[in-house]
């Protein structure tokens, strides 16, 4: 999301020091797939590719539509979208909004933008939840907005503002951005978000309304980074796959005003609950720091791509393909982030991006 990097300027605010968050919590180390570095080492999409920042993606018939966060400098219209018919060339078609809806400019009377869209389908609708919020605030907003069909061609097509699904304030020990939708099997529904401070949450959705549900109100810790300053850690991603649930959280540091000091990348762990506890390949904990590093830039400042996060992991239910989209900088485009796709192949139950 645009400038999330900054919120270390709040660090007073957001950090949790071990000594509030338990003495006996330690950091622990990553690990790191060995094809991490490989992942950027070609680009294979084309078409209109960028500024694209914290994709999601999804198919309706023929045609894929990724939405992604506003960007400075980007056309008119916010939470722009992308349409693909082979996945590999990307054409612009539209925006969800054309003006910041007046509820969210009362909720976050600062926000210029609208961050990290999340498209799911369930209960016969798509739905598209968003975060709103500015540079190092706690003061932020989830909304959703809904549409019976993603083909602007039909009569049905109409995005449906449903207004906001979570708050948080200065002084809560969370944040209300980067939402993620995750339909079990069971038909359950569940929200996965959060920022920084105490790292990445989960409640339950009411498949009917979209709304948190009110029957069960519990809400789990996933994924921290105790130890390391900021708790950098966000973006996540939760999918099920064979007998394991896995979340994928984008790390350390992005949108830097100096993009040579971006270290962003994507990690992952799993679990036999969605609910965790989450463990990397090694058996760390999410909890304690682990997570195991799937794309990573290779040398900072000097790779053509570096920092790639953001990502989105969705299981395609038309042929059960499993694909992560991300964005990275592109060193050559005034390190401009551009879109990423790739499929995943999954090697003794770990994904690895192929």
């Amino acid at each position: 999301m645009f400038s999330k990097a900054l919120r270390l300027a709040a660090l007073g605010v957001s950090l949790c020091v071990l000594s509030a968050c338990g003495a006996n919590i330690l950091a622990g180390a990553l690990s790191y797939s060995p094809s991490a570095k490989a992942v950027l080492a070609s680009y294979a999409l084309a078409g209109d590719t960028g500024p694209i920042h914290d994709p999601s993606v999804i198919r309706q018939g023929k045609m894929y539509y990724a939405f992604s966060s506003d960007w400075p400098g980007q056309p008119a219209g916010f939470l722009h979208i992308r349409c693909s018919r082979d996945k590999g060339t990307w054409t612009a078609c539209g925006s969800v909004f054309g003006a910041i809806p007046a509820w969210v400019r009362k909720a976050v009377p600062n926000a210029q933008y609208l961050w990290a869209p999340d498209i799911s389908y369930f209960s016969g609708t798509y739905h598209l939840y968003y975060a709103v919020s500015t540079a190092g605030s706690q003061r932020s907003v989830i909304g959703l907005v809904t549409n019976a069909t993603l083909n602007p061609a039909e009569a049905a097509y109409r995005w449906i503002d449903r207004g906001a699904v979570l708050h948080s304030k200065p002084g809560d020990d969370f944040n209300a951005i980067d939402p993620n939708i995750f339909v079990d099997r069971d038909g359950s529904v569940w929200l996965t978000y959060g920022s920084y401070w105490s790292g990445i949450k989960q409640r339950a959705i009411d498949p009917a309304t979209g709304m948190l549900s009110t029957a069960d109100v519990t809400r789990y810790d996933l994924a921290r980074r105790p130890g390391v300053p900021g708790d950098p850690i966000e973006g996540a991603s939760l999918i099920r796959h064979g007998d394991f649930y896995y979340l994928f959280v984008s790390i350390d540091h992005c949108c830097d005003p100096s993009p040579g000091t971006d270290d962003y990348k994507e990690a992952v762990g799993r679990s036999d609950s969605p609910h965790g506890p989450f463990l990397d390949d090694e058996g760390t904990p999410m909890m304690h720091g682990g997570g195991t590093v799937i794309i990573t830039g290779s040398t900072v400042g000097n790779a053509a791509w570096s920092a790639p996060g953001g990502a989105t992991v969705w299981i395609d239910p038309q042929n059960d393909e499993s694909l992560i989209v991300f964005h990275a900088l592109k060193t050559a485009d005034n390190d401009t982030p551009h879109l990423w796709l790739k499929s995943l192949r999954w090697d003794n139950d770990w994904p690895v991006v192929q």
